[in-house]
């Protein structure tokens, strides 16, 4: 029997590259598709070699053609930094938009179920905490923010269209923040801008008085939530996150203790429109999806820096200046 085939677009990706790793050990043939333009392709070479494996050099944003029998798409094509999608604005929207328009109509052609990769964004700065599904949010769509967080909106308007009008089989998972090996260092998000800062001596940047709060879920908890979700028969949206809220004060303390550097807590101005809470309500996922996170903070944390450590000192100094504590 052929094996199932499976494309990932953002597979070189943070996300994509760990989907790509799953999705081979569950036994799929996986069509892995990138343009690199905040990919990189270290992150998916060693798989280069796999015969289960071929990677398409490609942007979504323009047609797609993949030959053969498709059975999933997961797309998970978009920069996801505030400091990409500030620096790239106009393909942030054309990749959530045209990106997911083109994937829904190979979709749509091939017959396959299709998963796309939404975020706590869309709750913006939100006035309801935790967050659940049915939250509408609070996003200004003309502010800094707005370019991604309004793309991911109407990436899941135009998916739930496709559902509804043309009775494709689709699903939804709004991510919550997420980390773990393959983060890049200088991709302006908390976690790796702490510790790249920590690595090369300097003060940790909080912004505001740090009193704003993330929850951070590791990636091998996230893999498993979408992976369920995929295979599962709930086509509304479901929150994937870790529920354990700190403060980015503390979480800067806990950096702090976890690479044993001397350095201190440096506050700047809050970003405009930067959320003040951000926390899931994963009761959809325990209930529909058997899913919870399994992987502790100190654990997942441990883990990554031990990753970030471990690259060349080169990587560690590419970090930039001003970063945004998504």
């Amino acid at each position: 029997m052929s094996k199932k085939r499976v494309l990932i677009t953002g597979a070189a990706g943070f996300l994509g590259s760990h989907l790509s790793d799953r999705f081979l050990k569950e036994g799929y043939h996986v069509i892995g598709m990138d343009n690199l333009i905040t990919g990189d392709l270290k992150n998916i070479e060693h798989l280069f070699k796999r015969e289960d494996f071929e990677f398409y050099h490609h942007d979504v944003s323009k047609f797609i053609h993949v030959p053969g029998d498709l059975h999933y798409i997961l797309h998970f094509a978009s920069p996801a930094s505030p400091i990409d999608y500030l620096k790239i604005p106009i393909q942030t929207l054309k990749v959530g938009s045209l990106g997911t328009h083109n994937c829904l109509g190979l979709a749509k052609a091939k017959g396959a179920r299709m998963l796309i990769a939404s975020t706590s964004e869309i709750y913006g700065d939100p006035d309801v905490h935790p967050q659940p599904e049915e939250y509408w949010g609070n996003v200004n769509p003309i502010g800094p923010r707005g370019v991604y967080d309004e793309a991911k909106r109407f990436q899941e308007a135009m998916t739930m269209a496709y559902h509804t009008f043309h009775g494709l089989e689709t699903r939804i998972v709004r991510i919550f923040n997420t980390y773990g090996p393959r983060m890049r260092l200088n991709d302006g998000r908390a976690l790796p801008a702490f510790i790249g800062q920590a690595l090369r001596g300097e003060d940790l940047t909080v912004f505001g008085d740090g009193s704003q709060t993330r929850s951070f879920c590791y990636v091998d908890d996230l893999v498993e939530g979408i992976y369920r979700l995929l295979l599962s028969d709930y086509a509304q949206p479901v929150n994937i996150g870790n529920p354990a809220e700190i403060s980015l004060k503390d979480f800067a303390e806990e950096v702090l203790k976890l690479t044993g550097s001397s350095v201190k807590i440096s506050y700047k101005p809050l970003p405009k429109d930067d959320p003040k809470q951000r926390r899931p309500d994963i009761t959809k996922a325990k209930e529909i999806l058997g899913w919870e996170p399994k992987v502790n903070r100190a654990e997942g944390l441990k883990i990554t820096y031990e990753y970030f450590k471990s690259l060349p000192q080169e990587e560690w100094m590419k970090q930039p200046k001003e970063f945004y504590a998504k």
